[in-house]
């Protein structure tokens, strides 16, 4: 592997020379070629591309205009598309599959199985793999973390408790079943908040905001549904908290908090069978 070479990141690079197998860029000091086949229209020496740069089936660097659904270092949702007797191949947006070696695989898999992988490095050959196993790949420093913090969520897994989701691409956190209100798949992406930093350094996330600002989310879910129900909701404060669930994704404790504020602002009356919006 050339020293130096941001195997696995996005780049951009001027281009240095031509050949008839296509572009040479300089990327980091070196000479690197992107083939003919992924070259733009029109691109001669001189120019800058945003590239991508790997290696090719004999692990020499090559460069792709192409980008991939995940850089060295970052987590993605992937589907499996082919089987080796080493491991898997996934389709990740690049025409060379990203290979998922059976020792970096948290169970066995199958074509079309899809499942959140790791992008990662082997520094000996600067070949990029993917790994499945994610617990060895998660930052337990989470000292910068704090409760409240708005995080980003990628969901990895589930246990009898909750989900498992990437936190900001680093760390591993759980969203608690009971606190999700709404069915988490494999791959979602979602915004969350710290709920608290645990002792074992994971997380604890909930999808809603605390305090006033849960109210004031919750005040304006409510005022969605109304709006998309022509200023009629058929929910009140005896509804069913599985029905409430089910049209809001918010606890009965929310809804009847919020609706009470609401009620408060005169913004929507309370009649029989449900809510009347007043604005």
């Amino acid at each position: 592997m050339s020293v130096g070479l941001p195997i696995g990141e996005l780049v951009t690079a001027p281009v240095v020379s031509e050949a008839d197998q296509g572009l040479y860029l300089r990327v980091a000091g070196e000479d690197v070629l992107l083939p003919g086949r992924l070259v733009p229209e029109g691109a001669r020496v001189g120019d800058v591309l945003r590239v991508f740069v790997h290696t090719d089936s004999e692990d020499r660097p090559v460069l792709t205009t192409e980008e991939p659904a995940a850089l060295l270092g970052e987590f993605a949702l992937l589907e499996v598309v082919d089987l080796s007797e080493h491991g898997a191949f996934l389709d990740w947006g690049l025409d060379k599959d990203l290979f998922a070696p059976f020792g970096e695989q948290v169970r066995k898999l199958a074509v079309g199985d899809r499942m959140v992988f790791r992008v990662c490095l082997d520094e000996r050959t600067g070949r990029l793999f993917a790994a499945s196993r994610l617990a060895p790949h998660f930052d337990y420093d989470v000292s910068a973390v704090r409760a409240g913090d708005e995080v980003e969520l990628l969901v990895y897994g589930q246990n009898e408790i909750g989900a498992l989701v990437v936190v900001d691409g680093r760390h591993t956190g759980l969203v608690y079943r009971n606190e999700a209100f709404r069915p988490l798949r494999v791959g979602d992406a979602l915004t969350g908040w710290v709920k608290q930093v645990r002792e074992d350094n994971k997380l604890d996330i909930r999808l809603q905001r605390s305090g006033r600002a849960a109210i004031d989310d919750a005040e304006e879910v409510i005022l969605e549904a109304l709006r998309a129900g022509g200023g009629w909701l058929a929910l009140h404060d005896k509804s069913p908290p599985e029905q409430i669930r089910a049209e809001l994704r918010m606890s009965k404790k929310a809804f009847k908090r919020a609706l009470g504020g609401l009620y408060k602002a005169r913004r929507v009356a309370l009649e029989e069978g449900g809510v009347r919006l007043l604005d």
